[in-house]
């Protein structure tokens, strides 16, 4: 059986990850972009789907284990009775291939370390052809089947019943280097490499980059996990930003809620461009932002939710019906049917992402604004539409306060970039268009009897994601109707003694799906924005010191948290949740008036002097 989720530890390369769990477990690996079908997909199935273990022969030996500073690589460090050793985990970065290092150090004494390798292509169902083709010196190990091979460097390993093993004695000094590389199988296998060299460079970028994080207060270490894991998940080469590294984690152990996230969803990388810009990371936005231009490239009309790392459109989802799934969560799938779906939303977060960007002094480009003239073209034919909502409802269309909102905010960033930077644009057709949809969203989306916003249209049930109203700069934190509409998400969405935030209350039966989810940690983070926002500082503190907590021991969150065990479920890491945990930080840190980056638009329009337009109305406009 796989081991819990939080059980795991990601290293990666900046182009795919591996996750590395406490008991020395190389369960889930897909090689060479996060997207590609796996090498080890234990984590789906069991051993016997491709697992690599590296661990004491003592089955006493207890790990500790940690990160390298503020880098991926990961250090376990095995007592046993006999003795102490290391074991460092990593993949190279820079390296132009890809691979998995795995090392041994002796501490003290001396410990009998155990290898088993099992590798599995095609999401485990390709055994491949393993031959040896070193010697005694230089053993070496080559596993081929169809586009994909991998060869091992390292101790000898010895054929055992459709798996390989390799056992060595560690004294104190020694130092056993495991090496596995993935190359194409109709090219030679590439030349081995300094693992010293690598490990110092790795461990260097990985410290430089994190070096150059503005955050400070309690919260600093996590804020800087987070931008971590935000970057390993950014593709080194295209600058797409995967939503998390793993697929068909489930929402719901047992149930049908499992989905694959190694994609780029418009929506998460765009909060993720403005969390890591807001940080000090201009080149990241730069770089996403040319990702961005490939994408979408094109018919408007054409702009899709998501896109493959590469900007690839077309995602079609299947299920792998011989992968158990984890917790024997069924379907597994790989690729996302919500491809498909029209979300209006991501125009509101790509425009205002864009937006801060152009704040935060990262030059704007006639391509770039071209591009942005384009999409405001597109929304301006569309903004009417019913959509699927953040949440990608496989039910049908309806007119989501969320996403209604985030239109709002496409043509009210419009209008910012003509009056504020003297971009030229349809200034007084969007201003209105703008006012359009605000008078829509007051009328349609206002439940007057019980003084709060609506999830969409057609319902009276409330939505964790009306949240963000104020960090677009809808409203302020303290309206009268935002506060209203914060009282309702309390009383329908929270559960668990710490008060965690459901996205929505599955038991509607709107969304097309069968079984319930848990807690959504981006919607709590977001709960601690608002409260901070709106004066709740307390608030805000107590509950980011409950989610701040359920990071694991090396600062991963996944998607969502079992308030009765404590456990992560989802996908993970999950770059919503760490990138929400950025924002909430920083929402803590202006409201207590410290420094934690940059001030962009959306906080300043979210936390500034707001006019009244009637009664218990605000005009969504800063005085």
């Amino acid at each position: 059986m796989a081991q819990r989720i939080e059980d795991h530890a990601l290293i990666g390369d900046c182009h795919t990850a591996a996750l590395v769990t406490r008991d020395g477990d190389v369960d889930w690996a897909c090689l060479p972009r996060f997207d590609s079908a796996s090498t080890f997909a234990a984590l789906l199935g069991d051993e016997h789907d491709g697992q690599w273990s590296l661990r004491p022969a003592d089955p006493a030996a207890t790990p500790v284990r940690r990160h390298d500073g503020d880098s991926l690589v990961l250090s376990t460090v095995w007592t046993t009775q006999t003795g102490v050793v290391e074991v460092t985990d990593f993949m190279p970065v820079d390296a132009h291939r890809a691979a998995i290092v795995r090392r041994v150090r002796g501490l003290t004494g001396t410990v009998e370390m155990r290898q088993v390798l099992r590798i599995r292509f095609g999401y485990g169902t390709v055994l491949p052809w393993i031959r040896q083709v070193g010697n005694d010196d230089d053993p070496v190990l080559v596993a081929t089947a169809g586009p994909d091979a991998v060869v091992v460097r390292g101790p000898r390993f010895r054929a055992d019943d459709h798996r390989h093993t390799a056992t060595t004695t560690i004294a104190d000094g020694d130092v056993l280097d495991t090496v596995l590389t993935w190359y194409p199988s109709h090219r030679e296998p590439p030349e081995p490499f300094d693992v010293d060299a690598a490990l110092h460079h790795t461990r260097d970028w990985w410290h430089d980059w994190t070096s150059r994080t503005r955050a400070e207060g309690k919260y600093a270490p996590a804020v800087r996990s987070s931008l971590m894991y935000l970057r390993a998940m950014t593709h080194a080469e295209t600058g797409g930003v995967v939503a998390a590294a793993t697929t068909s984690l489930p929402e719901d152990p047992g149930g049908e809620r499992n989905w694959d996230y190694r994609f780029v969803w418009l929506r998460d990388a765009s909060m993720a461009l403005a969390s890591l810009i807001a940080h000090g990371y201009r080149d990241e936005a730069s770089h996403w932002r040319a990702w961005l231009l490939r994408a979408i490239a094109g018919d408007p009309d054409d702009v899709q939710i998501m896109y493959g790392i590469a900007g690839e459109r077309e995602l079609p989802e299947r299920t792998l019906d011989h992968l158990t799934g984890y917790a024997d969560s069924k379907p597994v799938r790989v690729g996302n049917g919500a491809y498909t779906q029209y979300q209006g939303d991501v125009f509101g977060e790509v425009l205002a992402a864009l937006h801060d960007a152009r704040e935060l002094g990262v030059e704007e480009s006639g391509a770039s604004w071209s591009l942005q003239r384009a999409l405001l073209s597109h929304v301006e034919a569309h903004w009417q539409e019913p959509d699927n909502g953040i949440w990608e409802m496989r039910g049908p269309r309806r007119h989501f306060t969320h996403s209604r909102a985030m239109i709002w905010a496409a043509f009210d960033r419009g209008v910012a970039a003509c009056e504020e930077f003297g971009l030229e644009g349809p200034v007084e057709r969007w201003r209105t268009l703008r006012d359009q949809v605000r008078a829509e969203i007051e009328e349609h989306a206002w439940n007057a009897e019980r003084g709060a916003y609506r999830q969409h249209y057609d319902t009276d049930e409330v939505d964790a994601s009306l949240l963000v109203l104020p960090q677009i700069g809808y409203c302020a934190p303290d309206d009268p109707r935002m506060l209203g509409t914060v009282a309702a998400i309390e009383e329908d969405l929270r559960v668990g003694d710490d008060g965690l935030l459901l996205r929505y209350r599955t038991s509607s039966g709107f969304d097309g799906l069968s079984g319930a989810e848990h807690p959504f940690l981006a919607c709590s983070f977001w709960l601690v924005e608002q409260y901070a926002g709106s004066g709740r500082v307390a608030d805000a503190e107590r509950l980011m010191d409950v989610l701040v907590g359920f990071a694991n021991d090396v600062g991963m969150l996944s998607e969502e948290i079992d308030v009765a065990t404590g456990h992560h479920i989802g996908n993970t890491p999950q770059a919503l949740s760490h990138l929400t945990l950025v924002a909430a930080a920083d929402a803590i840190a202006r409201a207590k008036g410290t420094v934690a980056g940059h001030r962009t638009r959306s906080a300043q329009r979210g936390g500034g002097t707001w006019s009244v337009s009637g009664a218990g109305e605000r005009a969504g406009r800063p005085a």
